[in-house]
């Protein structure tokens, strides 16, 4: 059977689309342009190509160990969701459903108050005295979970609602495994692909966040983002080079969790 000839309508959706795709993409192109150019002034196009710019991004030490605190308070963030939010979904779906409303509400609460007015009282609190953990990477962590909390939390929720919770552990439960065993054994290997993405798109949120960072540790501990922020004033190729190796690691951990939701069955 011949393939439907497409509509005039649906040929002006799609260059509306494809028009709107390459506007966005223009200044990242450029960025990448720049990024490579040995030069660019008062031409067109650069004089050359170079990949100096992300050599000597890539052997920066101050950039390699700002990396490394951001994967450090990112993953220590996500784990820290990850044993506490697991275990109490489960008992919040499993024993007491109509709890379920009440913690949606709780969970959105850290996005209530802005991250400005949050790090001014974190500032307060944990300046001084014996919980002085300002410019550690342990507040940091602190206020990272509060900020994966949703995330995790509803995707992890409909995972659960989506398996039939329930149903799934009586019916392992009648087979004679125990309540530890059919929650190991048969709820956690049903969860780890949307575990797997939602802890994905966490990090990818958390890894571009500037002003807990910024406000609670500065150079202190310094973060990807602050270290950034720190280098505008440095060569505008050095930073196009940051801001493209940026963005592809983002765009990598995007892509993996995009590739994951679409395997679930």
């Amino acid at each position: 059977m011949a393939a439907a000839k497409p509509t005039p309508a649906s040929l002006y959706h799609r260059l509306v689309v494809w028009a709107l795709f390459l506007i966005l993409l223009l200044p990242l192109a450029g960025t990448l342009l720049y990024s490579l150019a040995t030069s660019w002034s008062a031409t067109l196009l650069p004089s050359g190509l170079t990949f100096k710019w992300y050599v000597a991004l890539w052997t920066d030490p101050r950039f390699l160990t700002a990396f490394g605190h951001s994967l450090l308070v990112c993953l220590g963030a996500l784990l820290l969701a990850v044993v506490l939010i697991l275990p109490l979904l489960f008992v919040v779906h499993y024993h007491f459903p109509r709890l379920d409303g009440l913690m949606n509400m709780l969970i959105l609460l850290p996005f209530a108050v802005p991250p400005v007015v949050s790090s001014v009282g974190l500032l307060q609190l944990y300046g001084s005295g014996p919980l002085a953990m300002t410019g550690t990477p342990w507040v940091l962590i602190g206020c990272y979970f509060t900020v994966a909390l949703p995330f995790i939390y509803r995707a992890i929720s409909n995972n659960l609602q989506a398996i039939n919770l329930r149903d799934l552990m009586d019916a392992a439960q009648l087979l004679g495994a125990s309540p530890w065993q059919a929650a190991w054994q048969v709820v956690l290997p049903n969860l780890r692909k949307g575990l797997m993405v939602a802890l994905l798109l966490s990090f990818s949120f958390l890894f571009g966040e500037f002003v807990f960072a910024n406000l609670l540790v500065g150079t202190r501990y310094e973060t990807l983002q602050v270290y950034l922020n720190n280098m505008r004033n440095s060569s505008g190729h050095f930073n196009s080079a940051l801001v493209i190796s940026y963005f592809f690691f983002v765009l990598m951990l995007t892509w993996v969790a995009t590739r994951l939701n679409k395997e679930r069955p």
